[in-house]
């Protein structure tokens, strides 16, 4: 047997180790299933003669109650628009959604502001934290998913009052968008399990 020859020499039990190593490995990987989450291939898998529906579709088919305040109404929209594709809600839910929506400010920064005989240590950023909890329930009021949210977002705070309440405002919509974008993300989780 020539140098070259030994070179790619495996003994015949090492090759049946190595053998069986590999096909137990790829019969690992067969076994595996990985399905993105919004997956419905053509739409719709006959499943035992019915038709179940796409994550899409499950999503689409949320509908939403009504919100109490002006930050609530905007994690709602945001979330209606993001699970029916821009749709609206369905005509003919078969779910319906709870959300407790609750948003606080607190000062993330105190500096003195103006000259040195200035010592007020009034805040110059802040950071609104915005929370959300969500029950899911099938129509005949089953609960199917529940859970809580939580998105904070930061602003800086003028010294003139109505731009130091509109920077506010915007971070509080900047907070409701992600906590919607959150929301359906949790939801189709819950949904993918259902």
């Amino acid at each position: 047997m020539s140098l070259p020859d030994r070179a790619f020499f495996v003994p015949k039990s090492k090759r049946a180790a190595l053998f069986a190593i590999l096909a137990g490995t790829l019969i690992a990987i067969a076994g595996c299933t990985v399905q993105p989450l919004y997956s419905g291939g053509s739409g719709t898998s006959s499943i035992g003669g019915s038709v179940t529906p796409g994550m899409r579709e499950k999503l689409a088919s949320i509908a939403i109650e009504p919100a109490n305040t002006r930050y609530g109404q905007e994690v709602r929209n945001k979330l209606i628009f993001l699970l029916s594709g821009g749709a609206g809600e369905p005509a003919n839910p078969a779910y319906r959604m709870s959300l407790g929506v609750a948003s606080s400010t607190t000062a993330a920064v105190r500096v003195n502001v103006g000259d040195a005989t200035d010592k007020t240590g009034r805040p110059s950023a802040g950071t609104v934290r915005v929370t959300s909890r969500y029950l899911l329930r099938d129509m005949a009021g089953k609960p199917v998913a529940k859970g809580t949210r939580v998105v904070s977002s930061s602003f800086d705070r003028p010294r003139q009052e109505f731009a130091n309440l509109r920077a506010e405002r915007d971070a509080q919509d900047r907070a409701a968008q992600e906590l919607a974008e959150q929301l359906m993300l949790a939801v189709a989780q819950d949904l993918s399990k259902h």
